[in-house]
């Protein structure tokens, strides 16, 4: 090889085999979409066997102590192993366009900088330095209570899980659920199982919804249902930090 030329990123180059029209209209339309394959088998393995390294994690949550459901998630430290960080920038050039015409449509103004890097520097400065890429551990009747993963003033629009097990082989259960409460009307639930590997990208916050006023913002909340059997181990992409 040329030693001026640069490897192949294996990351970016799944990010860009998605058909991002589609996945756009699909985000745009249900608040999640389901994201080409990741990681593969030997990378999926390799990041769920880092669980038990206490030296990479800067804080470990019991949800069950918190009430945010049962099972455990532990916060990476920065800097990220090379996956996580490479997946985190492949992804957030193609998040950028659709964040920013959610935030117009709202009629907000759109904060976010061309690149992940000055985005994070943006919520450094402001006072959110703290790690949020998530590696959770659910076990038999394990499940996470919905919630939005806020963290701060500054919050990006969207954000990523990658299943890090087999569903059907690993695990039974543990559908990703998402429940947008719509304006004037029933609350929409969806339910979704993560293929080994893929990742799903979905609503942090909010995101716009057309009314007859024009666009409202529809809240969005996320969880897990209950696993039947096996462990689930999934590997979430926040695009803020924490306060």
């Amino acid at each position: 090889m040329n030693p001026t030329t640069t490897p192949a990123d294996p990351w970016r180059t799944r990010v860009e085999s998605g058909d991002w029209d589609a996945i756009t209209r699909e985000v745009d339309q249900y608040g999640g979409a389901l994201l080409p394959q990741l990681l593969n088998p030997d990378e999926t393995n390799e990041i769920r066997g880092l669980y038990d390294r206490d030296e990479l994690f800067r804080s470990t949550v019991t949800m069950g102590r918190h009430r945010f459901g049962e099972g455990e998630y532990r916060y990476f430290r920065s800097p990220y192993p090379e996956a996580v960080e490479r997946l985190k920038q492949a992804l957030y050039p193609r998040l950028l366009p659709i964040a920013r015409d959610w935030w117009s449509k709202l009629g907000r103004p759109a904060p976010w900088p061309d690149t992940l890097d000055e985005w994070l520097q943006m919520c450094h400065d402001a006072g959110q330095r703290k790690s949020t890429a998530i590696l959770l551990r659910y076990r038999e009747k394990d499940w996470n209570a919905l919630h939005r993963d806020l963290y701060g003033d500054l919050v990006f629009p969207l954000q990523v899980v990658v299943n890090l097990n087999e569903p059907g082989v690993d695990h039974t259960g543990g559908e990703f659920l998402l429940l947008e409460q719509r304006p004037r009307a029933q609350s929409r639930g969806t339910a979704t199982l993560l293929p080994h590997g893929h990742g799903y990208l979905f609503t942090t916050r909010d995101r716009p919804v057309k009314s007859t006023r024009g666009w409202s913002a529809a809240p969005v909340r996320h969880g897990v249902s209950a696993i039947r059997s096996g462990e689930r181990h999934t590997l979430a992409l926040v695009f803020h930090d924490a306060a």
